[in-house]
């Protein structure tokens, strides 16, 4: 990759500070776009060992002057900045119409004016709803089986109209499910891991039937990477994802191998989501970054795993023990 001025917005967040410090690595000059707030904090980025070497921009996505000044200059924008918690989404729908649907408008429309070379937006395999087919592919059917993932579809198509429309030079990404260091604990894995080194046997969680497609956050940014690089993703949606689905029931329990206890279950009404939302499954066909791009998922579930847990495990104090994060 030839070295150029890069946005990636949300990039205090899990996935963009991991991508905002490999860009860095490959040589580019990096802006990082944040979510402003008044203790001035950059979330993952704030003890981020390449801190000096980024330039952050605090501000609003949702805020058309906000994306447009934090994009002025870049050639190329990740546009990671989302809502992108399931369960909070029924609580407050319009808050991801706004985030995801008008924060993307915003990056688009940007792109336009000020005539940006690559674009690359953040979708998510809940866009495909529960399986219909599997492995799933990029032509499966788009099911919005939460508002979260409605929010996501729209966002997707938005970005696909300003292609056809406009030859705005899009690419969609569409990570199944990321996991590793810095994840939130509203997610399974975290949430899992927290409960086990904080002493429970019997984990509280909610559906542990369904299976996820789980890919290692490494191996996520270097796809992205690696779909931002080639011209044969332009205008299209590539799946990011290992090839390998498992059920929760079946992650805990390695999750549990790996930190040698024995655990049982406690299935909440709380953690379980409306019994029409719940996507049941989700296995990713990944022949389309294979075919196109040097992309190869390098990092097994197990080794995945035991890295999520060693770095949890030197951070647990970052985590709200006993609360259900939505």
């Amino acid at each position: 990759m030839s070295s150029k001025k890069v946005l990636v917005t949300g990039a205090g967040g899990f996935i963009g500070s991991h991508l905002t410090e490999r860009l860095v690595e490959l040589g580019h000059e990096v802006r990082a776009f944040v979510h402003y707030n008044s203790a001035s904090n950059w979330g993952w980025l704030e003890k981020s060992p390449y801190i000096k070497d980024i330039e952050v921009y605090a501000g609003d996505i949702r805020d058309f002057d906000s994306a447009r000044n934090a994009m002025k200059g870049c050639k190329e924008v990740y546009h990671l900045a989302a809502l992108i918690g399931i369960p909070y989404s029924y609580d407050s729908p319009l808050a991801y119409i706004k985030t995801n649907i008008e924060g993307t408008y915003n990056v688009l429309e940007n792109s336009r004016l000020l005539d940006l070379e690559n674009i690359i937006i953040t979708s998510t395999s809940e866009t495909y709803g529960t399986a219909k087919t599997v492995p799933i592919a990029e032509d499966h059917p788009l099911i919005g089986q939460s508002p979260y993932s409605a929010s996501k579809i729209a966002a997707d198509q938005l970005a696909l109209s300003y292609w056809l429309s406009f030859k705005l030079p899009v690419k969609i990404v569409r990570p199944f499910n990321t996991y590793g260091p810095r994840q939130s604990a509203r997610a399974i894995i975290p949430t899992i891991i927290c409960q086990i080194l904080t002493g429970n046997r019997i984990l509280n969680l909610g559906n542990i039937s369904p299976t996820r497609d789980l890919t290692f956050i490494q191996d996520t940014v270097e796809g992205f990477i690696e779909i931002a690089k080639t011209n044969k993703l332009t205008g299209e949606v590539t799946n990011i994802g290992s090839g390998f689905e498992i059920s929760i029931k079946e992650l805990a329990l390695e999750i549990a191998r790996i930190c040698s206890v024995k655990v049982e279950f406690n299935l909440s009404a709380e953690r379980k989501r409306p019994e029409k939302s719940e996507v049941e499954r989700l296995y990713c066909d990944n022949t389309k970054i294979k075919k196109n791009t040097i992309w190869q998922p390098k990092n097994s579930l197990t080794q995945g795993l035991k890295q999520t847990v060693t770095w949890i495990k030197q951070n647990i104090h970052l985590y709200k023990q006993g609360l259900y994060i939505k």
